[in-house]
């Protein structure tokens, strides 16, 4: 008999209905780092953040003018003819108009560049779950078709008794009711295996071949930090938090730019009037007089935005902090009931069972009480596994919440 309770666990077995191409963790993880949609959306942000900063940089265009007429004499001595007259016009940039606009661009492309590292990490994170995910339901496979094999063996020894006519055939039907819900289990842990094959396809955001068979193991235990210290190392290196700050940033410079605008720009402008006689040369500014517009919607709407963004960011850090202090318990609380289980309560369960066996061949004990001793040792050993696999669960959602690089952790 084959357990696969050790830790770390191994899955390189494959099963026979769904074998096909092999998947490990960190090929899963390159593909998702490649052919993610999400992840192209956001690097096309971060070009979409730059192209506005080569905007921001650009100087505005001048205006170039021409008007053309007669002349009339009205008194003796005026020319008659042609008139013409050239226009050119510069707008200028004065004060903090320019530098704040290219502030604003500059935030947006720090600002985006958080936001490609907040869903890249989200995206490989998600790929680790659903791994291991898909893992866990293809060892529930082999612990239920273990114990389907157990009753079977169970059922045909007892036939072999009823035959004889050394147990009832009431007996037999218990048994055979127990056959058929260890087989309806082991078929619905099948299904729940192509399931999570799926939700791992989903979560690569590529197409790969569905009948993949993938292998890994988990995360060997760590000695976690204390749990403030891992609240700070978030709080520093988390990209949503990151996000936030920049979000924070680029609407105080969104602010500061809008109150450039308060300012008038004045504009350079020469023109040449070109009459039949005497041209005549003319230059001087044009500058906008603020007397209607003095743009107090727009600062109110950045200011309010501003507000808006540090609650937001103050909201994204009280979830990630209640969601870090939920994984530290979990892993801990995981940890803990290993550690029970390492202490014997699947080797008890395995003896109960054979106890129950021997006994009930000796005619001390019913067939019941041999059938609650097979369940109670399917249920330890699926226990063990879930508890295995809620560690890992936890695991992976520290790591997340940590900023550790799925493709570089220790």
């Amino acid at each position: 008999m084959r357990y696969l309770f050790k830790i770390p666990i191994s899955f390189v077995a494959c099963i026979p209905l769904l074998s096909g191409a092999s998947l490990t963790l960190f090929e899963a993880l390159e593909l998702a780092e490649q052919n993610h949609p999400q992840l192209r959306a956001g690097a096309a942000q971060i070009d979409v953040a730059r192209a506005g900063l080569v905007t921001a940089k650009a100087y505005p265009n001048p205006e170039a003018g021409f008007r053309a007429g007669g002349q009339d004499y009205r008194v003796p001595g005026n020319v008659r003819g042609f008139v013409s007259t050239y226009q050119f016009s510069q707008p200028l940039e004065l004060g903090p108009l320019r530098p704040a606009r290219l502030e604003v661009a500059e935030r947006g492309r720090v600002s985006s560049e958080h936001a490609l590292d907040a869903t890249r990490l989200a995206v490989l994170s998600n790929v680790r779950r659903a791994f291991f995910q898909a893992l866990r339901k293809r060892e529930e496979i082999e612990i239920l078709n273990e114990n389907l094999r157990l009753v079977e063996e169970f059922r045909k020894r007892l036939q072999v008794r009823v035959d004889v006519g050394e147990a009832g055939r009431l007996e037999l039907y218990r048994a055979d009711a127990e056959v058929a819900t260890a087989r309806t289990a082991a078929n619905s842990a099948r299904l729940q295996y192509v399931a999570g094959l799926s939700q791992l396809r989903a979560a690569i955001g590529s197409t790969v071949d569905p009948n993949l068979a993938i292998e890994g193991v988990l995360d060997a235990p760590l000695t976690l930090p204390a749990l403030e210290e891992l609240r700070k190392e978030m709080i520093a290196r988390h990209p949503l938090l990151r996000y936030a700050r920049a979000e924070v940033d680029r609407a105080e410079s969104r602010l500061k730019y809008e109150v450039a605008l308060r300012r008038p720009q004045p504009s350079l402008v020469v023109e040449v009037d070109r009459p039949p006689d005497v041209p005549i040369y003319r230059a001087g500014i044009n500058i906008p007089l603020p007397f209607w517009n003095k743009r107090e919607g727009p600062i109110a709407e950045a200011t309010a935005q501003i507000r808006q963004t540090r609650a937001l960011a103050e909201s994204n850090e009280l979830q990630l902090v209640a969601a870090l202090g939920s994984a530290f318990e979990r892993y801990q609380l995981a940890t803990s009931q290993l550690e029970a289980f390492q202490q014997g309560l699947l080797q008890e369960a395995e003896a109960g069972l054979r106890a129950a066996e021997t006994a009930y061949r000796l005619g001390e004990r019913g067939i019941l009480e041999v059938l609650d001793a097979q369940r109670v040792l399917r249920t330890v050993r699926l226990d063990l596994l879930n508890t295995q696999f809620d560690r890992q669960a936890a695991l992976v959602d520290l790591e997340e919440l940590r900023a550790i690089d799925p493709r570089r952790r220790p």
